[in-house]
């Protein structure tokens, strides 16, 4: 409470030249996750923009553990200055408050969030020896087989089993979910039919997509995909209700300047609207998208009820 206060008076002291002054030191940008993935590249590449467009360095700094509840934690514990941000994946602030028992942090009343930077889709793919090649075929057949079929997913509460939940409960059909530590090992026993389908992240399935080792049967979005456009979306196929994505948006600490905060999402709207820096978003693997903080905090709202329903329905918890 009095740092929250500190920074306010210093902002009413200071007013907007302490704000045109922001950044006067390095900024420390949190991943909240190890190496690798899309968050990972994805944070560094921004880290990278932002020091050339604020002429300060912006030092990455890898906190993973608890399925990002770490680093969001040091994200949102930090002081309000400006100076602590990070990258946010949406299943670790609008799910994980609801798999977990305990949370140490609370992203609706301690993050602040910034600017939506990308979004990545959730595909169901099948191994070809299910006969469907279309939703409606495929709800038909697994609940004409309950319990029957497996579909893998990188571990309870994430994005591809809450997906998977989200299916069961919208068509009635009765499937298993088998949680791996590795997405590698999920994707290698998919295609050689240990598993039937996985609502994988889009950029984990891609590939073995266009090698046809898996059929793809829908995009949980309303917008196809560019990278596979022959491939049609929930929406178009009737079930609009049936969306899973993980999207990042720029967090900082809920008391975070709102000066800082303006400047922060102007300058990446503004690199958001370039088609060199929205080429080198979608090489690693998002979508972009950009928006205002207000826009952050509809979607995140939304995403949060919605999923926070699902768990609730399904169970899924987190020791």
């Amino acid at each position: 409470m009095r740092r929250t206060l500190a920074v306010l008076v210093l902002l009413l002291l200071c007013g907007p030249a302490w704000a045109q002054a922001w950044p006067v030191k390095p900024v420390k940008f949190i991943i909240p996750s190890g190496p690798g993935g899309t968050i990972d590249p994805l944070s560094r590449f921004l880290a990278d923009q932002y020091a050339k467009v604020f002429g300060q360095n912006f030092v990455t700094e890898n906190r993973p553990g608890a399925q990002g509840n770490t680093g969001i934690a040091a994200i949102a514990k930090a002081e309000p200055d400006g100076y602590t941000i990070g990258l946010a994946a949406s299943s670790m602030i609008a799910i994980n408050p609801h798999v977990y028992k305990a949370m140490p942090y609370d992203p609706r009343s301690e993050l602040a969030g910034i600017v939506l930077v990308g979004d990545v889709p959730n595909i169901l793919v099948v191994h070809p020896d299910v006969p469907a090649k279309t939703l409606a075929e495929f709800i038909a057949h697994a609940k004409a087989n309950p319990d029957k079929l497996n579909f893998g997913s990188t571990g309870n509460g994430s994005s591809m089993h809450l997906a998977g939940e989200l299916f069961k409960t919208l068509t009635g059909a009765k499937m298993a979910h088998v949680p791996y530590t590795v997405p590698g090992d999920a994707t290698r026993d998919l295609i050689s039919g240990r598993l039937q389908l996985m609502f994988q992240l889009m950029t984990g399935i891609q590939a073995q997509v266009k090698a046809e080792r898996v059929r793809p049967i829908a995009v949980l979005s309303d917008r196809r995909w560019p990278g596979l456009p022959e491939v049609p979306t929930t929406a178009e196929q009737g079930m609009r209700t049936l969306r899973s994505s993980v999207w990042f948006a720029v967090v900082a600490p809920q008391a975070v300047p709102q000066a800082v905060t303006e400047r922060i999402n102007a300058e990446t709207n503004r690199l958001l609207a370039d088609p060199e820096f929205r080429g080198r978003v979608q090489a690693l693997g998002a979508a972009p998208m950009g928006g205002s903080p207000a826009d952050y905090r509809k979607l995140f709202d939304d995403e949060y009820a919605r999923w926070a329903e699902v768990v609730k329905v399904s169970g899924a918890k987190i020791d």
